[in-house]
């Protein structure tokens, strides 16, 4: 599958019967992954951002609670610009997926619940990812405020 060069949503689904429950995410083949982490933060609405990589690329599911996770691509790695437009996705343990994140991209993610914990799976070891590794400031971006609707 060619996932391009923007990040990509691949939606999953839930098989319920008697017996119990059964999620999944059969689009996500795990190309390229060499290792995976898991990530909770200590409370509800914690930000962990912004982490970007010129090579790596990840691929991102929440198995339990919900989380915001939002990723920019960037347009200048001394000075990447604050008005570059960011997509931001709703994920939930509740409706399977995992988030593609392709390399040149910031990602970064706030959890929605106590309960938020985050699977990250890399395309690079990480001795590749130390040599690859950029960070920006949590608020560089602030896409982080839940609106009331």
């Amino acid at each position: 599958m060619d996932r391009g060069g923007n990040p990509l949503l691949l939606e999953g689904g839930l098989a319920v019967d008697d017996r119990g429950s059964v999620a999944f995410v059969n689009a996500f083949d795990f190309e390229g992954v060499k290792r995976f982490y898991v990530v909770a933060n200590h409370r509800q609405g914690f930000v962990r951002a912004w982490h970007a990589h010129r090579r790596e690329a990840k691929y991102v599911t929440v198995v339990t609670g919900a989380a915001v996770v939002a990723a920019v691509r960037i347009d200048d790695w001394e000075n990447p610009s604050r008005e570059a437009p960011v997509q931001r996705f709703v994920l939930t343990a509740e409706k399977p997926s995992v988030l593609f994140i392709p390399p040149g991209y910031a990602n970064g993610f706030m959890s929605l619940t106590q309960d938020a914990r985050l699977v990250f799976f890399s395309t690079s070891s990480v001795e590749e990812s130390r040599g690859d590794d950029i960070r920006f400031d949590a608020r560089h971006w602030d896409v982080w405020t839940v609106e009331e609707r």
